[in-house]
């Protein structure tokens, strides 16, 4: 792996290149890492996936936990690893153990043996052994190191105590390597700024290759995320990437960004496709005007439209306008909303590709604001649109509502 920042915007924004053997480019940062349930994105089958834009899609985030009720590790070594055993010889691996799905921390069960999580086959205690001997028969491109995350809520006693068990797992976890040139260290504090600190300063003395920022959505707000990402990315060394889980919504993507971090998960995609819902909001955050953002009532608003909505019956449109996603170029609002009424699966399918196209392109659009020096306007002009789409939906619905009492 190899990593560089090529240009930055209004401070800490930075844009840069990540390298990895396997895929066919090298892959722009910020980049987003698709979400996948045992190393495929939930519901785009692997004939699909060239349909997503290249390289910036050739990048999947996989835990090693979700193996554990199929599979055993020493099978998956014995035919080569992720690569060679779900046909994706161009597609690099990013192993993390927490999911927001189906490997969620639990910390109260967590101790020093180990971390606990909730998983499709129950709580369970994952030792840095066990999980370092998954990484190494799974042979991802990165891995980062085993986390004791704990959420917002949590004492200072608990929260320093997860941070000294994950410094320690860190060096356990390299120690037991063969591999050392792909370790993200890990690092946690929950909402404390000098835990935070304290933390990524332990993590930046040992010899890993990029960061891994955990323990973010468990709780924080968004108005204490800022200083808790500054406090990290302010002792970490420039040259080396870092990844972020639990920032999943477009605003805290931005707050990312903002703060120098490098990769993100897409946890956001999965939970929208599940609910029906499209994005529509523009990626490039230009000509982005409040009317364009007037909620309806169907459920939906101009930032995403939920496909279920009746409204959409005999809607024969694409989901947006001039997009070049496989959705939007073959397929109807009309059609999706009768796949999703029906319960048919290619609803989910058709969704996720839209979607993840759609979220891609944000991430393009953020490449191309900090490269031109603007991407604290590029920020700033998004967050007012939305606050001015809730606005108008506040405005609305009081006059409905008088409407209704004078009626």
């Amino acid at each position: 792996m190899k990593f560089a920042v090529k240009a930055w915007s209004n401070g800490k924004a930075r844009a840069g290149v990540l390298q990895l053997g396997n895929c066919p480019g090298p892959i722009e940062t910020p980049a987003l890492l698709l979400s996948t349930r045992k190393g495929l994105p939930h519901f785009i089958p692997p004939d699909l996936l060239p349909s997503l834009p290249s390289p910036d899609s050739h990048l999947l985030q996989v835990s090693p936990l979700h193996f554990l009720e199929g599979l055993s590790p020493k099978t998956i070594s014995k035919i080569g690893g992720l690569n060679k055993m779900l046909g994706l010889p161009d597609y690099g691996f990013a192993a993390v153990a927490r999911d927001s799905m189906q490997s969620i921390p639990e910390y109260s069960s967590t101790n020093r043996i180990g971390a606990s999580f909730e998983t499709r086959v129950g709580r369970l205690l994952i030792k840095p052994v066990d999980y370092v001997e998954m990484i190494s028969c799974m042979r991802p491109n990165i891995w980062a190191t085993l986390a004791d995350e704990v959420p917002a809520w949590v004492s200072e006693k608990r929260n320093k105590t997860s941070v000294d068990r994950t410094v320690r797992w860190l060096d356990e976890c390299i120690a037991l390597s063969s591999a050392g040139g792909t370790v993200f260290g890990s690092i946690v504090g929950g909402s404390n700024v000098e835990e935070r600190e304290r933390c990524a300063q332990e993590v930046a003395e040992r010899n890993v290759s990029g960061y891994w920022i955990g323990g973010f959505g468990l709780g924080e707000s968004m108005e204490e995320r800022p200083a808790l990402l500054n406090a990290v990315t302010d002792v970490l060394h420039e040259e080396k990437p870092r990844l972020v889980c639990g920032l999943g919504l477009p605003e805290e993507a931005l707050q990312g960004v903002s703060a120098g971090i490098d990769l993100f998960d897409s946890d956001y995609i999965y939970h929208v496709t599940l609910g029906g819902f499209a994005l529509t909001f523009p990626p490039s955050g230009v000509d982005i005007s409040a009317s364009e953002f007037c909620p309806s009532y169907d459920g939906s608003e101009r930032t995403k439209i939920n496909l279920r909505a009746t409204i959409f019956r005999k809607d024969t449109s694409p989901i947006v306008e001039n997009c070049s996603c496989y959705t939007c170029q073959n397929h109807t609002k009309a059609y999706i909303n009768h796949l999703l009424n029906v319960h048919e699966m290619l609803a989910q399918i058709l969704l996720e590709i839209h979607n993840t196209h759609h979220y891609l392109k944000f991430f393009k659009s953020i490449r191309e604001a900090i490269r031109a020096g603007e991407f604290d306007q590029f920020r700033r002009r998004f967050i007012e649109s939305r606050r001015a789409c809730d606005h108008l939906a506040l405005t609305d619905d009081r006059a409905m509502a008088a409407v209704a009492v004078c009626i």
